[in-house]
């Protein structure tokens, strides 16, 4: 039970794996925030659910990203590593999430279209989601708070 012990305080003591966390963690309250402020309500999907300003995506790379720098060093293959995960993570937010969004989008206007307009259309219990990319911006002020988490924590 010790090793167990040592092991779980091992993890919460590893700064590249808790100072990510955080920075999500923020995002993902910012987020919330946000979306309770535009559509007056509350959405508690919001508080794990992809998509949305910031995107917590990128805060959480470019925390690790920072962490990486400031305690390995810029030389270090860590840094590299991370960093170069970081760039293909907001690349694919960007990039392929966002049109999956878009296509979800299209998917369940022609759905509502077939329902309302062949009787026997199959509609599916749920919509597509639509929230799970970003636009570059959300993606920049992601960047931004893991980078500024990163260098705070």
């Amino acid at each position: 039970m010790t090793d167990i012990m040592g092991q779980l305080m091992a993890l919460i003591n590893n700064r590249m794996l808790m100072i990510p966390i955080i920075s999500w963690g923020i995002a993902q309250v910012i987020k919330t925030v946000i979306n309770a402020v535009m559509t007056k309500s509350f959405d508690p999907e919001r508080l794990i659910g992809a998509g949305g300003m910031p995107s917590s995506h990128s805060a959480y790379v470019a925390a690790l990203a920072t962490t990486a720098f400031i305690q390995e060093g810029p030389d270090s293959p860590a840094f590299a590593i991370c960093f170069v995960f970081a760039t293909v993570v907001m690349f694919d937010a960007m990039g392929v999430r966002r049109e999956t969004g878009k296509q979800a989008e299209l998917l369940n206007q022609l759905t509502e279209i077939f329902s309302a307009n062949y009787e026997g259309f199959d509609t599916p219990e749920k919509a597509l989601k639509v929230l799970v990319g970003h636009t570059p911006l959300q993606v920049l002020f992601g960047c931004i708070l893991g980078v500024i988490v990163g260098l705070v924590a």
